[in-house]
């Protein structure tokens, strides 16, 4: 039986809502940096309150000013999840002290765990589950830990292009989820097409893996920003689905939206209730803004009007 579509009004168009992309959507996440948060005037105007909003540590900028946006994020009454990539943190005091900067001055209670963009760590620290391993985000009373998941592999733990490491990895993260008090998910990198991402979705609750899934989603973004973005990040065999649009001139200039990814999954999460995915993490390539009202338009949370923030 065919689902009843609603309408939805925006501030400039009325949209047609798909009640399973709306249900899809509830808790999205988001990603924002330093520079990027600058550049906007009030996250409250554009995203749903209470939202789980990471803040990436991108390698070179300055812990003040990671935790100086983390900080305003609390302020205005996100839940605020900040980047703690092990390769760039040079050892365990540094850690330690990431740790009560967060916490002292931002009132941080989440983090996201993972290895970072860099080749060669700058320190004592390779992945994630060493960070986890010194027990610090356990003292410090940390009430939800995300780590990293590659529904596509991931280059630089298995140069051959296989998945035998970052399934290791998974299964190691699995059996520290069930010591810790936190609580813990997968979040993962952004990839372009539904059926791969509910395979590996699928393959990793096989193998006894019951973290939940945070599913990377590329924000809307023009096409040219957005295969820039997939290569640097080492996007896999998804990346066909943007090359594919490239070579179709009709559609080379027209912005993607990530409207058939969102659409086929959250299908498939409302025909399967017990799949493993559990909410959208949303990297905005394309802005901020632009992915906030992608969002909102597609049956997302509502943020609040700007005569009321």
């Amino acid at each position: 039986m065919a689902l009843l579509n609603f309408k939805r009004k925006t501030d400039a168009t009325t949209t047609t809502v798909n009640p399973q992309v709306e249900s899809f959507l509830q808790d999205y996440s988001i990603e924002v940096m330093p520079r990027t948060a600058e550049k906007v005037e009030n996250f409250r105007t554009l995203l749903p309150k209470g939202t789980r909003v990471y803040v990436a540590h991108i390698e070179g900028t300055p812990i003040e000013d990671m935790v100086a946006t983390a900080a305003r994020l609390n302020e205005d009454g996100f839940k605020v999840m900040p980047h703690f990539p092990a390769r760039i943190i040079k050892d365990k005091a540094t850690l330690a002290d990431w740790i009560a900067r967060y916490q002292g001055e931002a009132d941080v209670k989440q983090a996201l765990l993972l290895a970072g963009g860099v080749t060669e760590p700058h320190g004592e620290f390779d992945s994630s589950m060493q960070m986890l391993e010194t027990g610090l985000f356990g003292e410090a009373g940390f009430e939800r830990l995300h780590v990293a998941g590659h529904p596509e592999g991931n280059r630089d733990i298995d140069p051959d292009g296989g998945m035998k490491n970052v399934d290791e990895a998974l299964a190691w993260k699995q059996r520290f989820s069930e010591t810790s008090d936190a609580k813990m998910a997968l979040a993962t990198q952004f990839a372009f097409e539904a059926d791969p991402i509910i395979d590996w979705a699928n393959s990793i609750k096989a193998a006894g893996i019951d973290l939940p899934v945070h599913i990377g989603i590329a924000g809307p973004a023009k096409l040219q920003t957005l295969i820039k973005f997939a290569i640097a990040c080492g996007v896999g065999p998804s990346l066909k689905v943007l090359q594919k649009r490239a070579m179709d001139v009709t559609k080379l200039l027209l912005p993607y939206e990530p409207t058939d990814v969102i659409n086929t999954l959250a299908a498939h999460k409302a025909n399967n209730p017990d799949f493993n995915i559990e909410s959208v993490h949303f990297f905005p390539l394309g802005g901020i803004k632009t992915n906030a009202n992608w969002a909102i338009s597609n049956g997302g949370a509502s943020a609040v009007p700007a005569d009321q923030a």
